[in-house]
């Protein structure tokens, strides 16, 4: 790709310039519309107006992340064998017919066997749709594509959440169940929205090609490890930060939702600018480890919150998730640009799916961890995170730089790190 492509700009005036990543975009901010409304509201339908306990709620979750975990890289290699754009509005069809159909559920099999089917078309969408973007966002495109994405979908989940907030209000079963079928209307148009990109080639493979080369290719196998541990990151300011705001500092629990909108407010504003730097394998690894960086000082930061009274807690809760988010929004460029450069342009959707993988075991074995760094080991905990986020950042270097030496070797040849 000539230079000219890759320093041209991606969007103008906040819209891609190219007419498929306005498509891409389109989509995905009505997916997460929808969701977001869901969201807000559906653990408290569940529990407050079908009559389920906390437990069965966390029962049912778990089953349809289990399912999540199982598809994705079947759902990628599919994607890439039967055509990603066919593939994928197949997906989003299925996840648009099964998004209302939880709200049936009245024992809790029903609401896991009903939350595991709509787990099963929206992971798989979600995985093809990786291969998608990697295929039509090209010449060093992919990472900013990613970072002005993930700016959309913040933007689409708040303003679903808002949505969602009125259905809490008013507080009567009708009302939670148009969220659903908000949900699955917005899910529905995304599909339609879907048809209108271009047919991509299927993969075909050559004879004695694993169907699921990636799991034969040990260097981004490894990669995804460290890249979905240093995700763990995540799940310290979703839960790990709200949990240690309420049971150690003496800070209001309103804090809890100012900083999430602080933190939906810098991505939407930040986040592709700060992922300009990590469009190749090496400038991605460089990216998490100066990410990983700024991670660790908010780690610290905010291990202090616990010392002092409520004014204190609060000053230092957000200059430690102002300094958080600028590392999480270059680290996420960063992950970006090691997965998707390492990765065959053919058979990005199998790689795009396997690299979500990773994410998707943490947010198994994250909850867990974080409640005891967080919350139990309080600020010891936060510095054990910080080293651990450093540590990840710069074993990544060396590693990154092995996988990309190696791509020839695992039958590489199109990747473009």
């Amino acid at each position: 790709m000539s230079s000219s492509r890759t320093d041209a700009p991606l969007t103008r005036r906040g819209i891609p310039l190219e007419r498929d990543l306005r498509v891409l975009a389109l989509g995905s901010f009505a997916n997460r519309f929808g969701a977001g409304a869901v969201m807000t509201t559906s653990a408290l339908y569940f529990t407050r107006q079908v009559g389920f306990s906390a437990a069965e709620v966390a029962f049912a979750l778990a089953v349809a992340a289990v399912v999540g975990i199982v598809v994705q890289v079947p759902a990628g290699q599919l994607g890439d064998a039967r055509g990603p754009r066919r593939t994928l509005t197949f997906f989003m069809t299925g996840a648009a017919l099964t998004s209302a159909l939880p709200v049936l559920a009245r024992t809790p099999w029903q609401l896991a066997l009903l939350l595991g089917l709509l787990a099963l078309f929206e992971r798989s969408a979600g995985s093809v749709q990786q291969g998608v973007i990697a295929q039509l966002a090209t010449g060093g495109r992919g990472v900013l594509f990613k970072a002005y994405l993930r700016a959309v979908t913040n933007t689409a989940i708040g303003l679903g959440s808002v949505f969602g907030g009125a259905a809490l209000v008013v507080d009567e079963t009708w009302a939670y169940v148009s969220v659903f079928v908000l949900n699955a209307v917005f899910t529905a148009f995304a599909a339609w929205n879907s048809t209108r990109l271009p047919e991509l080639p299927a993969y075909v493979r050559v004879e004695g090609e694993p169907r699921l080369a990636v799991l034969r290719d040990w260097p981004y196998v490894v990669v995804v490890a460290l890249t979905g541990l240093f995700s763990l990151h995540f799940f310290v300011m979703e839960l790990g930060l709200a949990l240690y705001i309420s049971e150690r500092t003496s800070a209001p629990p309103v804090m809890v939702a100012i900083l999430l909108v602080l933190n939906t407010a810098c991505v939407a504003l930040f986040q592709v600018r700060l992922s300009r730097r990590a469009d190749s394998v090496e400038a991605g690894a460089r990216a998490l480890v100066r990410g990983a960086v700024w991670i660790a000082a908010g780690f610290a930061i905010v291990a202090l919150a616990d010392r002092g009274d409520a004014t204190f807690a609060v000053a230092v809760l957000v200059v430690g998730s102002l300094v958080h988010v600028v590392g999480e929004m270059i680290g996420s460029g960063g992950q970006w640009g090691l997965q998707m450069g390492l990765a065959p342009h053919e058979r990005q959707g199998q790689y795009q799916g396997f690299a979500g993988l990773g994410f998707s075991v943490v947010a198994v074995i994250g909850p867990p961890l974080v409640t005891l760094l967080c919350v139990q080991m309080g600020e010891t905990g936060w510095l054990v995170l910080a080293a651990l986020m450093l540590a990840i950042a710069l074993v990544s270097v060396p590693v990154s730089r092995w996988a990309l030496a190696s791509r020839e070797r695992y039958g590489v040849l199109t990747h473009s790190g």
